[in-house]
């Protein structure tokens, strides 16, 4: 079994993505399956062929693409993508959509066929915060997720996939006012194994 993790270049003049960060520290192989680590590109459709690519090349299991969500207090795991691509700030390459359609032949909104209570219920089982989510914004994140459960829903119909949304690390609300919840990297990355497992145990 492969699992393909991915995390996402630093973007609106972050100088890290926890992320990514956190993918980098994944061991490459838990409970016996091979992990596949690779960054995205914070950028609108480019990030979505970047992971295309990287299905074609590792013909993986399932994918697991991990996003930065400023704000949130916990591991949140999604459960929905929406067909719906609107910015509040630019990309990494200037590009600002405002209430466009990501695919014209793509429904509405696709759900991830990862077990995502499961998930949910592991990591707090094992002291690790996290919670559903219903919405993964309409932003990068969201582009690249719903791009991925068109293609399992049309190209790759025996493939997995889904996205988990992280906080902050706390060197990045060192100097925001008002303060913002955060949580260290080690720990974002522990959740992740964790995830990991909950998803190979599945």
């Amino acid at each position: 079994m492969k699992i393909l993790v991915t995390g996402f270049a630093p973007f609106g003049g972050e100088k890290i993505n926890p992320a990514y960060e956190a993918v980098k520290l994944l061991p490459s192989t838990i409970a016996g399956t091979a992990i596949i680590k690779a960054e995205l590109p914070t950028v609108f459709r480019k990030g979505a062929q970047v992971l295309q690519a990287l299905i074609n090349a590792h013909n993986p299991d399932a994918v697991l693409c991990i996003g930065q969500a400023g704000g949130r207090p916990v591991i949140s795991v999604e459960r929905v993508a929406i067909n719906l691509q609107d910015a509040r700030i630019a990309d990494n390459e200037g590009n600002c959509p405002n209430d466009e359609t990501i695919s014209v032949q793509g429904k509405t909104a696709y759900f991830s066929n990862l077990p995502t209570k499961a998930i949910v219920q592991f990591l707090r089982g094992n002291g690790v915060p996290a919670a559903l989510s219903y919405t993964a914004g309409t932003y990068v994140c969201n582009d690249v997720l719903y791009h991925l459960l068109y293609w399992i829903d049309t190209l790759y119909p025996q493939m997995q996939g889904g996205f988990i949304h992280v906080p902050y690390d706390p060197a990045q609300v060192v100097n925001l006012s008002p303060p913002a919840p955060s949580m260290p990297i080690a720990a974002i990355s522990e959740g992740l194994r964790l995830a990991l497992i909950a998803i190979i145990n599945s």
